[in-house]
């Protein structure tokens, strides 16, 4: 019986989430939890268990005798995987990679500069064979495997700049890269360019040439963003 209701829960909240954020809810917009109930066919528990998640993102807000109210763009929690997931996957798509591509333009270089000066041997080990790993999966339209290296690759740059703000964003980049894929913003196998770059980045990494690190990861992030350009205009 839990599970059923988890089941049901995550069905409102996978329906609602979505819809609030591609507008299809407009700021302001009262949502009675009377209606939710009814038109989800489900209990008023299950409609305010997936309300309280909705809240934990700040996409609403719920007041006794007001209702859920629709909160701006502005008050969104913008980093919640989920909320990103949701937002990847409509129509503003193009806009929001653009978005997640700035910010990872701003934080990822300067964190392969201090993975450079402050990874472990273990760490550096990690990230060359990940980056191995995107060569190894980078022909042959295998992208579902490259996306498991690219992910972790990143993950561990972020782990290894020892700053625990850069690190807390792994589920970000995670979900930008895993939304590129699934959404086909991508080229059926990899750009060559790309994937030696990541090469080149583990080789400064363990090399300890922070320079160097911070450079060429600044050259993977201006190449995304030359992707989207060709890819979601």
């Amino acid at each position: 019986m839990e599970n059923q209701g988890q089941g049901l829960h995550a069905r409102v909240l996978e329906s609602l989430g979505p819809a609030i954020t591609a507008g299809e809810y407009a700021p302001g917009t009262v949502l009675r939890t009377d209606e939710l109930e009814e038109r989800f066919a489900v209990s008023r528990t299950v409609v305010r268990e997936a309300v309280r998640v909705l809240e934990s993102m700040r996409l609403v807000t719920s007041r006794r005798r007001v209702g859920v109210t629709v909160l701006p763009t502005e008050e969104w929690n913008v980093y919640d995987p989920r909320v990103i997931r949701w937002r990847l996957a409509g129509a503003d798509r193009p806009r929001q990679l653009r978005s997640l591509t700035v910010l990872r333009s701003a934080v990822e270089p300067v964190a392969a500069g201090l993975a450079a000066r402050l990874a472990t041997p273990a760490q550096c080990a990690e990230l060359t064979e990940h980056a191995l790993g995107m060569v190894a999966t980078s022909r042959g339209q295998q992208l579902a495997g490259y996306l498991v290296h690219d992910i972790a690759f990143h993950r561990v740059i972020l782990r290894a700049s020892g700053n625990e703000m850069f690190a807390r964003l792994g589920d970000v980049v995670a979900e930008v890269l895993t939304g590129r894929t699934q959404h086909e913003v991508m080229f059926t196998d990899p750009d060559p360019a790309a994937v030696t770059l990541h090469v080149r980045v583990a080789e400064a990494v363990r090399e300890h040439d922070s320079v160097r690190a911070e450079a060429l990861t600044r050259e993977i992030t201006a190449g995304a963003m030359a992707e989207l350009d060709i890819l979601a205009p």
